[in-house]
């Protein structure tokens, strides 16, 4: 595969083994053009040739100032650094391993965040009618899962939860219910399971497509059957290394699922809150109306269902509000309100068929919702109205208001 903007090889010496080794690695996966450089020659290269990545080798101050120059460049531009890095940066990616065939695979899963990212910025100017939501850091969206059961699970799940959030699970039985029934943006593997566990549980992420570019980090030594996951490392360490480690990939990955939930906004005419996976406010409000109209036309059931996050924090409240787009009917359409609390229309259904839908949606969020406190789930409280003959979208959302005053002063 060839890319119009060069890879950038940053190195102490353009002439080293250890250059000719990388420039070698690259072009039998195809990964090109590539020119190296020194890093005297850095900076004015980063500006000259606008690379598509950049690889850094060599323990070098100029580290972090090339960081900061690279994340200014649009479109993203991935920087994996070689060997013991300062990672004060945060988009420094790194990669300690000696095994240089494991480089292409990581800095391909990269470009195709670079390209993912390249298509939403010329989809942004493209469509004149929506404008772009404001930028943050990706690792405010950003959930973790970290399993584990031994005596280090409690100083990681703490590091942890100080950046991103954390989902945690004590077995790899309760990690996959997680994977399936949620995104997330990186595994924490910690101590307390087999080789052969291990092993077979990286196995069956690199067989599923869904996780295959997932981060990873296991806390355990290398398995002598190495499994070929592009973004897995082995950090062993004190908590606070094993999470420097995870955060540069967990942050690209955050970045990525960022940007898809901003495409499928685009796709859907600005329609979609792009942080929430839900519709606009606005947006919810017409559908509302108009849904509530062709039902009282047809004579079709209708019900609204509101979740109260209690005291959930707003990084929680986005979560719930993706897992619950993620989980609703296809028929079904919701919207995250300012105050932080959920509302989800369902179609054709009555107050019982409601109740059943509700008590689902209930029981993932209960189980997969955290909030920044540690080991506490999110536990909504829920309210329910159903259409009734001659209802208006206002009636109903009137008689849920009531409903919830009601609930909440009981």
């Amino acid at each position: 595969m060839s890319y119009h903007a060069p890879i950038l090889i940053i190195t102490d010496d353009i002439s080293s083994e250890e250059s000719s080794r990388i420039l070698s690695a690259l072009t039998e996966a195809r990964l090109l053009p590539a020119e190296a450089v020194g890093w005297r020659d850095a900076s004015d290269a980063a500006i000259r040739l606008q690379p598509s990545a950049v690889i850094a080798t060599g323990s070098n101050d100029a580290l972090d100032a090339l960081a900061q120059q690279v994340a200014a460049i649009e479109p993203y531009v991935p920087l994996v650094a070689l060997g013991p890095h300062r990672a004060n940066a945060g988009n420094i990616i790194g990669f300690a391993s000696d095994d240089f065939d494991r480089l292409p695979p990581r800095l391909r899963a990269a470009l195709r965040v670079r390209t993912l990212h390249a298509t939403t910025l010329r989809r942004l100017s493209d469509d004149g009618g929506i404008e772009q939501p404001p930028q943050h850091d990706p690792l405010q969206d950003a959930t973790v899962l970290l399993i584990g059961r031994g005596a280090a699970y409690p100083a990681l799940s703490v590091a942890l939860g100080e950046r991103v959030g954390v989902v945690g699970a004590l077995s790899i039985e309760a990690a996959a219910k997680h994977l399936n029934a949620r995104e997330l943006d990186g595994i924490v593997l910690a101590e307390g399971f087999s080789q052969r566990v291990v092993d077979a549980f990286l196995t069956v992420l690199f067989e599923d497509t869904r996780f295959r570019n997932l981060p990873i980090v296991v806390t355990a030594p290398p398995s002598e059957r190495p499994v070929d996951l592009p973004n897995l490392d082995f950090v062993q360490g004190e908590p606070a290394q094993i999470v420097a480690a995870a955060l540069p990939l967990v942050r690209q990955h955050a970045f990525e699922a960022q940007l898809g939930r901003l495409l499928r906004a685009l796709d859907a005419g600005g329609l979609i809150d792009p942080r929430s996976g839900l519709l606009t406010l606005s947006a919810f409000e017409r559908d509302f109306a108009t849904a509530v109209y062709h039902a009282q036309v047809r004579g079709d059931g209708l019900s609204v269902a509101k979740f109260v996050l209690n005291r959930a924090e707003p990084r929680a409240q986005f979560d719930t509000a993706r897992i619950v787009s993620r989980l609703m009917r296809k028929m079904d359409f919701g919207t995250l309100l300012p105050d932080g609390s959920i509302l989800v229309v369902f179609a054709e259904a009555d107050l019982r068929g409601a109740q059943t839908i509700a008590r689902r949606l209930m029981a993932v969020i209960r189980q997969t919702s955290h909030s920044a406190r540690r080991e506490s789930r999110i536990d909504p409280d829920v309210s329910l109205a159903t259409m009734m003959s001659g209802d208006s979208a206002r009636a109903i959302l009137s008689r849920l208001a009531k409903l919830d005053t009601r609930r909440a002063a009981s």
